[in-house]
């Protein structure tokens, strides 16, 4: 088990369905392609954001000595390359919110909501993902999972493989500059750009499951 996650469930990968997808809305604003250079502010503003999600939830149960289930928020964790120092990134800040019960909406999306972030979409059978964007003080995605969730598992330990291993970090610095070109060329989508990338972070994931001996 890692985190509550089983291994088996860990490491199996699910393939993006857009048919999956329920649309609850459009982005008011569409983020850029453009890959930044890291900047030391990415974390501040996540806590902004972060303040915002506590504000709307509660604190997180994982961290005020709270059962599980107790309140309206588990936990909050800055995600994605944002969340990596000195790592080139999107200018959007990746947050996973955990809640107790992904299915009621009623708990957590007017809240959200009334803190400034956009319902975007439902994922039913990605693990009952569910979307919200926020585009002030930047971009900002927040991802909504149920406790013990396989993908944001997989995040955690991305992150911190990324953090402490600088070759992989390096090639996924490079990977994600060389995607954004293409796409921005192609005249791709944010999804698009993520599709090219797919194939290093699988494989990156895999030295990292190796390394923790979760595969051979």
């Amino acid at each position: 088990m890692s985190n509550g996650v089983s291994i088996e469930e860990l490491v199996k990968h699910l393939d993006f369905d857009e048919n999956d997808v329920e649309r609850v809305s459009f982005r008011k604003v569409k983020p850029s392609l453009d890959i930044a250079d890291s900047d030391p502010t990415w974390p501040s503003t996540y806590a902004i954001f972060a303040s915002r999600i506590v504000a709307a939830l509660g604190p997180p149960s994982s961290t005020n000595g709270a059962e599980p289930g107790t309140g309206h928020l588990v936990s909050v964790s800055h995600v994605g390359s944002t969340s990596v120092p000195g790592l080139p990134a999107k200018a959007i800040i990746d947050i996973d919110v955990v809640v107790p019960d992904i299915n009621d909406e009623s708990a957590y999306v007017a809240a959200l909501e009334s803190q400034g972030f956009q319902f975007i979409l439902r994922e039913p059978k990605w693990y009952s993902h569910r979307f919200f964007t926020a585009d002030e003080p930047m971009f900002a995605n927040v991802h909504v999972w149920g406790p013990a969730c396989p993908e944001a598992e997989r995040h955690r330990i991305f992150k911190e493989w990324l953090i402490e291993n600088v070759e992989d970090r390096e090639l996924y610095a490079r990977t994600k500059k060389e995607c954004s070109e293409a796409s921005k060329l192609g005249g791709e989508s944010i999804q698009d750009y993520n599709y090219r990338k797919e194939g290093v972070i699988k494989d990156i994931l895999h030295r990292a499951f190796k390394r923790f001996g979760y595969v051979r």
